[in-house]
């Protein structure tokens, strides 16, 4: 690795820890420095009320934006890669949509059978929106990766994945038009996405599979590698187009299904971050923007879990609103001041 890659790299990782402790330390509620570095530790005698503020509130909203972002940023790349086109993200297949089909059940459609939706039973609510989502993300995931096995050309995928999400949209509508508004709330309120429902034992389950997951995909990058020289050149190679892009699709689709089911819609990380890692490395090689935009996700993601919940500031912004904000202005920056294409060397 150059020495500039490798600079960079550990700049990310310290970019990291640094935002992870701002992530503790910053909030509606000012804590002192010290106090949360005696949390982190158990060291001294804090009050319950700051120990809670910290270790019950703040760490997983921290742990769960280093994981989420760089779930998202991974999948993003993954999309990026395996269709060529630099507007490509996590969501352009539909699945964060079957994700969002698969809440609306949960929360429209149980409140309007029911006459009470399961959104609003606590934990059991709680365990019943993420189910949904993983189920709905999970179903759309199956088909797309059935279709990609009959459909030779990319773009024609990719037009099946948008029939997809308006599909999914069409009968979110309907399901809305017949539901209360306290279920239409709690509905769109699930769809700004936030990196605060995650806690508890939900935090231990998503932290580890994505544990699990994240570092399996620097499996994949000798085969994104052979992809960007396009599919003459990769069968020569020796790849097998079709298994290729089944286990990268696959693999992209697992991650946006299980971010979205415990997050919700997150929007713009996955497609901004790999743009900002490519602008950052000068590379298109996957064996340096692989690990750069898993540091770079989660560092984007601690900076937009900040924003979200500024000093001062009573409650928190809609984390999609933040990453809005943020992220397309990196996505417009980056495309008009690119130097090279977006998958050459």
């Amino acid at each position: 690795m150059k020495r500039h890659t490798a600079l960079g790299m550990w700049l990310l990782v310290v970019a990291v820890l640094l935002f992870f402790f701002l992530n503790l330390l910053l909030g509606s509620v000012h804590i002192p420095a010290e106090s949360v570095w005696n949390v982190i530790w158990d060291m001294g005698e804090e009050s319950e009320i700051t120990r809670n503020i910290v270790l019950k509130s703040r760490v997983p909203q921290a742990l769960t934006s280093i994981v989420a972002g760089a779930g998202l940023a991974v999948s993003g790349l993954l999309m990026q890669t395996v269709f060529r086109n630099p507007l490509a993200g996590p969501s352009v297949l539909g699945i964060s949509s079957g994700a969002s089909l698969g809440v609306a059940f949960v929360i429209l459609l149980s409140g309007t059978l029911g006459g009470v939706a399961l959104s609003r039973l606590g934990f059991v609510g709680e365990i019943a929106l993420t189910i949904g989502a993983t189920v709905g993300a999970l179903a759309v995931m199956a088909l797309i990766v059935y279709v990609s096995q009959h459909v030779k050309g990319n773009v024609t995928l990719l037009i099946i994945g948008v029939m997809i999400g308006y599909l999914a949209s069409a009968i979110i509508g309907v399901l809305k038009f017949f539901s209360v508004e306290e279920d239409i709330r709690a509905y769109v309120i699930w769809g700004l996405g936030s990196f605060a429902r995650v806690s508890g034992g939900q935090m231990l389950l998503f932290a580890s599979i994505m544990v699990v997951l994240l570092p399996l995909s620097f499996l994949l990058v000798k085969t994104l590698n052979l992809l960007l020289l396009g599919d003459g050149y990769a069968r020569n190679l020796g790849l097998n187009i079709r298994r290729a892009r089944f286990f990268v699709i696959s693999f992209s689709g697992i991650l946006t299904a299980i971010v979205t089911a415990y997050c919700g819609p997150i929007m713009f990380l996955g497609l901004a971050v790999p743009h900002l890692s490519r602008a950052l490395f000068q590379t298109s090689d996957h064996r340096v923007l692989m690990p750069a935009t898993l540091f770079m996700g989660s560092f984007l993601a601690l900076v937009c879990n900040l924003l979200a919940r500024m000093p001062g500031f009573e409650g928190a912004l809609p984390v999609n609103s933040v990453t809005a904000l943020v992220g397309a202005p990196v996505v417009v920056y980056v495309l008009f001041n690119k130097r090279k294409s977006e998958f050459s060397e």
